[in-house]
């Protein structure tokens, strides 16, 4: 599925499957990434700061990322052991999602890490994008450690020792008492996130909706970003009106167990064609 290459401390990939660095990082699964040109792009994650930029001839250059670092980290985090093509021409039995695939066929979805990616979908309840990510930035800012390039997010047990009041600095209103109440759920190990992935789906999204705050819908989209439930099915108000209008409702039969990865095509699908839902 891909080749890669180290040498002066970058990782030059090359990939069989499509892999389109914007619509991966700008599709609403990650906040913390901002284009730094038309072809580079750069974020914290992981604790790291890393660049990324897609050349001309479509490698993919990892900055200042050794051959450790990627086999570690950004291997899986990139969901680079995946094939993606193999999805897309299983779905195109379908030919509406033949269709939406061939507009998102660039999109991967990310191994995020557990905690992170809960508390920003926490963040994400009835809001903007832009919100989502100026509240993310103020909460690493004001308690993630500071590194080359960035901040950290902060730790559940940071977040888990502190009150209500103290977010207040994050304008992040009424979510505020439902990332301390994550916090401290996880960081008691009432919720032990990284178990979530050997769980049958049912069972780890059952235990996350033990969070004040977390419904299905917030649930649903930690399990398939961080937890590789790709058969979990985010549903918020764009993708339930977009799957009436596409399917009557459903998703097809064929594309279930991948529904985390398809509703990110259908979601771009929407967007670019301007689909009026």
């Amino acid at each position: 599925m891909f080749t890669a290459d180290f040498r002066n401390n970058n990782t030059y990939l090359t990939l069989s499957d499509p892999f389109s660095l914007a619509q991966t990082l700008d599709c609403g699964q990650a906040f913390r990434f901002e284009a730094l040109s038309d072809t580079k792009w750069g974020g914290v994650a992981c604790d790291r700061y890393i660049e990324l930029e897609k050349t001309p001839d479509g490698q993919i250059i990892l900055y200042n990322v050794t051959k450790e670092d990627f086999e570690e980290i950004w291997r899986d985090y990139f969901d680079l052991n995946r094939d993606y093509s193999e999805i897309i021409e299983k779905i195109s039995e379908n030919e509406v999602l033949k269709t939406a695939s061939n507009y998102g066929s660039g999109i991967r979805v990310l191994n995020q890490p557990p905690w992170e990616t809960l508390c920003s979908f926490i963040i994400s309840q009835n809001n903007n994008i832009k919100r989502i990510k100026g509240i993310i930035s103020r909460l690493c800012e004001n308690y993630g450690e500071k590194i080359e390039g960035g901040y950290t997010f902060p730790t559940a047990e940071r977040l888990a020792k502190l009150e209500v009041e103290d977010l207040a600095p994050l304008r992040a209103g009424f979510r505020a008492k439902y990332i301390i109440d994550a916090a401290r759920k996880v960081a008691g190990g009432e919720i032990k996130l990284e178990a979530l992935k050997d769980m049958p789906y049912e069972e780890a999204q059952k235990e996350l909706l033990k969070i004040k705050g977390v419904g299905p819908k917030v649930a649903d989209c930690a399990l398939p970003f961080s937890h590789r439930h790709i058969e979990a099915l985010p549903r918020d108000v764009w993708i339930k009106r977009a799957l009436q209008v596409l399917f009557d409702g459903e998703l097809p039969k064929v594309a279930l167990p991948y529904a985390g990865i398809v509703q990110q095509y259908i979601f771009f699908y929407a967007r670019e064609t301007k689909l009026e839902i």
